[in-house]
């Protein structure tokens, strides 16, 4: 590697670290699609080049020995095939690949391997559009939504694991000449440490957040010292196979084997994932899903897993100083991206006695068509509506969603078919709204993904706050969200709720929502709860990838 590449992004590297410990706004990335920020042109290019890779195939891969062409992408949007093909290596040829890789990258050293990771995410910067395009049509997110989370956001996300690899692995001196008094003579050795990485990782990748999802235990295995192979999910592919692209294009050009970074897709008639998981020489496991394949991951043997599975988000209503603009945050919580968060909230806890507003009790059902009426406002406002809903990813959310009727409860909003006026095709469909008692467990003891929201009437906040301790504890959670002007009760949500290893987001309204989480400043997902069993990016999330390792002898004379 040239000294040039690690001066140009040591000090992007050192201002990370240093976030890293202020957890202040930190951003390398803009999160704004301005054309003073990225070029007057860069959309318009960034969209033409979405376009020349449909029904292509995609070359930029290193593709020597192609055992086929595969590729299942379908637009949510136009309902219609990519056309997509990607380079199809066996399992067995993939893990070969990153194992002869490994030895080659873990001599590499740590500030090296983390200048070189850094180029690729400058790199991917001139790309952030084409990604935008990429994500709208295998995710179904609106442009806003797809620009911020897979491109800027997804980078600094990245470049947050890489900072804290780098860190972690250097916090050690590597040499010292190490000096004990014995009396009469002083005993001299010479001591040094190595980080030694644990092996090849393998990252999973979901259908929803295909790169916001996948970089960071992507980066904090490469940092670290292992080759990684990303496995994204074959409904998304486009976004991380120009994220991997670029990677193996920057090691390439400082003399090393793109195979320390490789994708690896399902072929259209085999899935690839479980050999690839089940492999020996697989040692780090990353990945974004649903619980019970998940909880099949954290089942395999020898290997170190790093999970973010389903949860049920819970929002606690029990006082506040304005029900409108309450309500208003929380209908664009549960519309954005119709519900396909991880961080979205289903379980709305309200007390059978009603919220007090500005010191006065409004009634219970009062509360709860404030709620319905905020939504119906925003997803039947043409200028907003469409571009907060996106499009439904999965034809089975669509499904879920017209299903919900099953929940034992009340129906207080219907779904409907939203027109999207740039995409007559577009798989949508509006928010629903379900009253359910308190003692329904059964109905919102589980992740109904989507956007379907139940309101569960209770008999006080103390009730509230210990079902949503309860869910959170049995069944995951990765946010909350709480309205209370009390600080006492406000304490006590707090402690419930971190007990149950669950973040909580209190009294937002306008630009802030429970669903937002920021790179060097919020803890995604804590580990502490059914949800997963990792977070991005804890000292934790970079450290259980390499093992320290000492050496000593006496000092010579």
């Amino acid at each position: 590697m040239t000294s040039d590449l690690k001066n140009k992004n040591l000090s992007i590297l050192e201002n990370a670290v240093k976030a890293l410990h202020e957890r202040r706004f930190f951003a390398q990335y803009p999160e704004n699609p301005m054309p003073d920020i990225y070029g007057e042109n860069a959309d318009k290019e960034g969209r033409e080049r979405y376009k020349q890779h449909l029904n292509n195939k995609f070359m930029e891969l290193v593709h020597d020995g192609a055992e086929n062409w595969a590729g299942q992408e379908e637009s949510p949007y136009e309902q219609r095939s990519l056309g997509i093909k990607y380079p199809y290596f066996s399992a067995e040829t993939l893990v070969a690949r990153a194992d002869e890789a490994f030895h080659q990258w873990r001599k590499v050293k740590p500030v090296d391997r983390a200048a070189i990771l850094v180029e690729s995410l400058e790199r991917l910067k001139t790309r952030f559009f084409e990604i935008a395009y990429a994500t709208m049509h295998t995710t179904g997110q609106a442009y806003m939504m797809s620009f911020q989370a897979s491109g800027p956001h997804a980078a600094d996300r990245a470049l947050e694991a890489i900072a804290a690899g780098y860190e972690e692995q250097t916090r050690f001196p590597e040499h010292m000449e190490w000096e004990k008094p014995m009396g009469k003579y002083n005993l001299k050795l010479n001591k040094s440490w190595r980080a030694v990485p644990k092996g090849i990782g393998l990252v999973i990748g979901c259908s929803t957040f295909p790169t916001w999802n996948t970089v960071p235990g992507m980066y904090a295995s490469l940092v670290t010292g292992n080759p990684v192979i990303v496995k994204p999910h074959p409904k998304a592919v486009l976004p991380i196979a120009i994220v991997v692209a670029e990677v193996q294009k920057v090691l390439a050009e400082n003399g090393l084997s793109p195979y320390i970074c490789q994708l690896g897709v399902d072929a259209d008639d085999r899935l690839i994932t479980k050999e690839l998981a089940e492999n020996p020489k697989v040692k780090l496991i990353d990945y974004t899903g649903g619980t019970e394949f998940g909880n099949y991951v954290e089942s395999l043997p020898g290997k170190v897993t790093f999970t973010e599975k389903t949860g049920v988000n819970s929002i606690i209503l029990d006082s506040v100083q304005d029900i409108d603009k309450v309500a208003q945050n929380l209908a664009f919580s549960l519309s954005l991206y119709s519900g396909q968060m991880c961080t979205a909230p289903q379980n709305f806890f309200v007390p059978e006695t009603g919220v007090k507003v500005g010191g006065e009790l409004m009634p219970y059902e009062e509360v709860v068509q404030k709620l319905a009426d905020a939504v119906t406002g925003l997803v039947n406002n043409p200028k907003a509506g469409p571009h907060i809903l996106g499009a439904i990813q999965n034809p089975a959310t669509a499904e879920r969603v017209k299903e919900a009727a099953s929940v034992k409860g009340r129906e207080v909003l219907s779904t409907c078919d939203i027109s999207n006026p740039m995409f007559e095709n577009a798989r949508t469909c509006s928010p629903v709204i379900y009253e359910v008692d308190a003692t329904e467990k059964e109905s919102f003891s589980r992740e109904l993904f989507g956007p379907i929201a139940l309101v569960i009437k209770t008999k006080n906040t103390d009730q509230s706050i210990e079902l949503a301790k309860e869910m959170a504890m049995n069944y995951g959670a990765i946010s909350c969200g709480a309205y209370t002007t009390d600080e006492v009760t406000k304490e006590k949500i707090m402690d419930e709720m971190s007990l149950a290893g669950t973040p909580v987001s209190f009294n937002l309204t306008g630009g802030i929502y429970v669903n937002q989480n920021a790179a060097f400043s919020d803890f995604h997902v804590t580990g502490g709860n059914p949800a997963g069993n990792a977070s991005f990016t804890n000292p934790e999330f970079v450290i259980k990838r390499f093992t320290w390792v000492g050496f000593r002898e006496p000092v010579a004379g």
